[in-house]
């Protein structure tokens, strides 16, 4: 069973928009994602186009991928190094930490993850 950033059973980050490495609306990780798509965040404008100008269009639809493009307000599984990056830029987006997996401390602390919690 994958575990959040608490140790606790991971929840869903979202299924519309249908989100996760594994399209299965968590996000968890595996070997196989080299991106580590662990942190579940809430899409903000400033972040949808800081990640279009790093060259990750997560606005536009892709329909071939089933992918409908994203808005603020919207759950996604980032990549933690992404998060990061735009951290560093003061751009990062809220964090849901019951539904970001606890891989994530590998490259964030719980420190700077709760400064960006959610609160519904």
């Amino acid at each position: 069973m994958a575990l959040n950033v608490f140790g606790e059973p991971l929840i869903v980050c979202s299924t519309a928009p249908l989100t996760g490495y594994y399209r299965n609306g968590c996000c968890e990780t595996g070997e196989e994602d080299l991106g580590t798509h662990t942190v579940c965040a809430i899409m903000t404008d400033d972040f949808l186009q800081f990640s279009l100008s790093r060259g990750n269009d997560l606005i536009t639809p892709r329909p071939e991928w089933a992918f409908p493009g994203l808005k603020a307000g919207d759950r996604w599984c980032l990549c933690a190094s992404r998060w990061m990056e735009a951290y560093r830029v003061g751009l990062a987006p809220e964090v849901v930490l019951e539904a970001t997996h606890e891989k994530t401390l590998t490259y964030i602390t719980l420190e700077e993850l709760v400064k960006y919690s959610y609160r519904q």
